[in-house]
This record gives C-alpha cells, sequence and structure tokens, in this order.
C-alpha cells in the first residue's frame, strides 16, 4: 500500500468487541494481533452493559475490546472472534479511521502486512 492509500480516509478501521472477562479478551486479542488481523488491541476493563435479550432487560460487566486493522481485513476479523468468542450473538461493529497520524497509519500497515513491526 502506497503513503497516499494508507491515508487515504477508511483504509483502516476501529472494531469494537465487547467480551465476558479479561481472559477472553486477552485470547482473542493475542489471536488477532499474531495472525496480522489487526496491529493493535486495546482492552479496557470495567464495562457495564444494559441491553435486550430474549425479551428481558440484561446487565453485565464485561470488557471493551478497541481493535485497530485494515478495513480490508475486516471479514476474516470477524470470523476469527466469532470462532474465539463465547456468546451466541457478539458484538462486532467497525468504524473507518477518517483521519490519523500518518506514522500511525504506517504501523498499522506494516504490522499486519508483515513490514518492520
Amino acid at each position: 500500500m502506497s503513503a497516499t492509500e494508507i491515508q487515504q480516509a477508511g483504509a483502516f478501521s476501529v472494531s469494537y468487541v465487547t467480551a465476558p472477562s479479561k481472559d477472553v479478551a486477552e485470547k482473542i486479542a493475542s489471536g488477532l494481533v499474531e495472525n496480522r488481523l489487526a496491529a493493535c488491541v486495546n482492552i479496557i476493563p470495567g464495562l457495564t452493559s444494559i441491553y435486550r435479550w430474549k425479551g428481558a432487560i440484561e446487565k453485565d460487566n464485561e470488557v471493551l475490546l478497541m481493535i485497530k486493522s485494515p478495513s480490508a481485513s475486516l471479514a476474516n476479523l470477524t470470523t476469527f472472534v466469532k470462532s474465539l468468542h463465547p456468546y451466541e450473538v457478539c458484538e462486532i461493529i467497525s468504524l473507518p479511521i477518517q483521519q490519523g497520524n500518518p506514522d500511525y497509519l504506517q504501523f498499522l500497515m506494516d504490522a499486519t502486512a508483515g513490514g518492520k513491526h
């Protein structure tokens, strides 16, 4: 990917995944980075999620994964997360990165494409 393509809006995405525990989150995060589906995953503890599930209002303590990856990898990322995730329906939502530090965007590319990182 050229420098211009790396800086193009939407070339990279941030995906959000909730998990029931830090252990599950770390397993998913490690696998994503090891398999170069993500360059970096932040694990944010202390989430409280309130949602409707099968007709009832539920409230759970969860952990949030903030995943940075090439947008072209989102289908594979989703398949990978679903293969490790214990939820029947797991949250995987992605937003395009519209702007960013060019050096960081280059890091994202290198770390997922087998570059110097």
